[in-house]
């Protein structure tokens, strides 16, 4: 089943919590929460407070920690304890991944590995037996509202190739009329940003997009 985890990068930063509260009422599966430091991508965006302020709020919601940071070391401790369900890192920053992906299992979260639309497969081959979920970035990190790149489609069956068997994700650019293609290739999770935030009717749309991943 396809889950929808609706990116809050694309909430109104004064109304962050309605904003939030949308989504969860029209059936969100995850909250999906992109962490910039302005050094791995050119932009700045939340903190463990924001994550911890929606925990506190959605108690029973996951939160999807998306780490676009060049020293995710000094927070995965933080955001586990924040209340994040999973911890996302990216496959490009020069650090021992293996080292990371085992601690943010250790702390309880799942550990996941986004790669750029420059990154292949095959250069994370030996990571995916430490990751629980890859997420394939369908646009540049860094800010919404980009368009959605379609070649970066055949990565998902070419991770299903290389004997990865946890979740696939995506983001970047997702709406109703390309998600199909994803879906088609084995896509497990979709973030959706703009395409769900500023919809007037969430729930409706949630729904379609399930129904039309179940065919």
């Amino acid at each position: 089943m396809l889950l929808i985890a609706p990116s809050i990068l694309a909430a109104d930063p004064l109304f962050l919590g309605r904003d939030a509260r949308r989504m969860v009422q029209a059936g969100c599966d995850w909250l999906h929460v992109d962490v910039m430091d302005a050094h791995f991508v050119p932009n700045l965006s939340f903190g463990p407070d924001t994550v911890a302020a929606l925990h506190r709020r959605f108690p029973h919601m996951p939160l999807d920690v998306h780490l676009m940071m060049d020293n995710p070391e000094h927070y995965i401790h933080r955001f586990a304890e924040a209340g994040a369900a999973g911890i996302t890192i990216h496959a490009e920053i020069p650090k021992d991944l293996p080292a990371l992906l085992r601690e943010i299992r250790a702390v309880g979260c799942r550990a996941g590995l986004s790669l750029k639309p420059a990154t292949s497969v095959d250069a994370v081959r030996e990571l995916l037996p430490l990751c629980d979920l890859v997420l394939v970035m369908t646009v540049e990190p860094g800010f919404g509202g980009q368009p959605f790149m379609r070649e970066m489609i055949e990565k998902l069956p070419a991770l299903r190739a290389a004997g990865f068997t946890g979740l696939i994700e995506a983001d970047g650019g997702i709406r109703a009329t390309n998600l199909p293609l994803l879906t088609s290739r084995g896509l497990d999770v979709a973030v959706m940003g703009t395409a769900l935030l500023r919809s007037k009717e969430p729930e409706k749309d949630m729904a379609e997009m399930r129904k039309a991943a179940a065919v």
